[in-house]
């Protein structure tokens, strides 16, 4: 008997295969695997190594920071800075996530310098976060299918962040006197979303604000969400916000009811 009858014969799946077919269809999550004695599969175990190098891969990969700057300037016709975190490397922000969450002091002294130029309805920040590869494949298309809905927010200048995490939006609006920040991010990679694109939505950003007071748009790919719903979700939430005036846990139920319909 060959390895690979052998192997047939050793996976006693535990759904029937048509069953597992049907589960398979509906996610990507790693369903009704079978086993070979005690283990996986060889053909399994390599596809979870191969992921999981991906997901590795995205985690530590550096944004092409300044190539994605002109691609910016040229679509949104805006100034765009680019910023540093306080994470000084790949390495600090994996480690120190609060350096992540703070600019160096070169980005807060360009920001105060641009803060008369304000008030402004509404500060794009775009950053690696913790997948490089999801700003890289996303923030670009993401963005162009927002901004005809955005016709007649006062935009203040879009800042591309490096080494940065979530709440840097709130520093950032706050220098340049917006009323609402939205941080486009490369989310956590998971072993079958290694580019998942996420959006957070802050009214009255600034530093101390709390996950509980922001929004998020999640798994912005190519498998998830298209640009064409999540940007019709962000102009949404953006419009409950400016209208109630705060965004988070309270935004909540107003928001879903605007994408149910």
């Amino acid at each position: 008997m060959s390895g690979d009858e052998r192997e047939e014969r050793d996976l006693a799946p535990a759904l029937e295969p048509a069953a597992a077919n049907r589960l398979r269809a509906l996610t990507p999550a790693r369903v009704a695997l079978g086993c070979t004695g005690v283990s996986l599969p060889t053909r399994a175990r390599l596809d979870f190594d191969r992921c999981h190098a991906l997901a590795r891969d995205a985690v530590h990969a550096r944004l092409e920071a300044a190539a994605l700057a002109r691609t910016l300037e040229g679509i949104a016709s805006c100034s765009v800075y680019l910023l540093y975190s306080a994470a000084a490397d790949r390495a600090t922000c994996l480690q120190r996530p609060d350096l992540g969450r703070r600019l160096d002091e070169r980005s807060h002294q360009l920001l105060s310098q641009s803060a008369a130029q304000g008030p402004h309805d509404l500060a794009l920040i775009v950053a690696d976060g913790l997948s490089a590869l999801a700003v890289e494949r996303h923030a670009i298309p993401l963005i162009e299918a927002f901004l005809p809905l955005a016709a007649g927010l006062r935009m203040a200048p879009v800042s591309v962040v490096e080494q940065a995490r979530v709440a840097i939006g709130d520093e950032i609006g706050e220098a340049l006197n917006a009323q609402l920040a939205v941080v486009l991010i490369g989310e956590r990679p998971g072993l079958s979303s290694p580019d998942s694109l996420g959006v957070y939505i802050t009214w009255d950003p600034k530093p101390g604000r709390t996950d509980a007071e922001r929004n998020c748009i999640s798994n912005i790919r190519a498998e998830g969400l298209s640009y064409a719903q999540a940007a019709a979700q962000l102009s949404a939430i953006l419009g409950e916000a400016r209208r109630l005036r705060l965004t988070g846990v309270a935004l909540k139920p107003q928001a879903l009811s605007l994408r149910e319909g």
